[in-house]
């Protein structure tokens, strides 16, 4: 079976790849705990990497499809479940992580949602995803959302 991209797709994928970059950054340049602590080794890197991957992992052709059985199958977005796995933690890891400021626990939030929502977007419906613009809408809240202190994003 042979795949076309749709119009803009490379110019997307890329676009939401280099916001999973800045948007790790962003959690790698958050302070250190005042005491060696595992969240803030986990905040520190596997974290960040886990939104670099998702982002720059999106796949179109890792959709919802149905398979030849007939059995509808979940698509990845291109996205595996470890990774999917990091990123839901955050809620629950957050109040361990004391020493951030509410505005940056916010934010984490806000950006491990963004990068969700892309794959699921990806995974469940790429073509309007890409052609109107939604990874691209999904890339500005998290670019938003990973800004660093003190610097809004219009």
């Amino acid at each position: 079976m042979s795949y076309e991209m749709w119009e803009g797709q490379a110019v997307a994928l890329a676009g939401a790849a280099a916001s999973g970059r800045r948007a790790a950054a962003w959690v790698r340049s958050l302070s250190a705990p005042p005491l060696p602590a595992p969240v803030g080794d986990w905040l520190a890197g596997e974290l960040p990497a886990a939104i670099e991957t998702a982002m720059s992992g999106l796949d179109p052709q890792e959709c919802d499809h149905m398979a030849s059985d007939g059995r509808v199958v979940d698509g990845t977005g291109g996205v595996d479940a470890g990774t999917i796995s990091t990123l839901a933690a955050v809620p629950a890891v957050l109040p361990e992580a004391g020493w951030l400021a509410p505005d940056q626990q916010a934010r984490l939030l806000a950006v491990t949602s963004a990068v969700t929502g892309a794959v699921r977007l990806i995974a469940q419906d790429p073509g309007t995803a890409i052609l109107h613009g939604l990874l691209t809408r999904v890339c500005a809240v998290l670019d938003h959302a990973a800004r660093p202190a003190g610097v809004a994003v219009l």
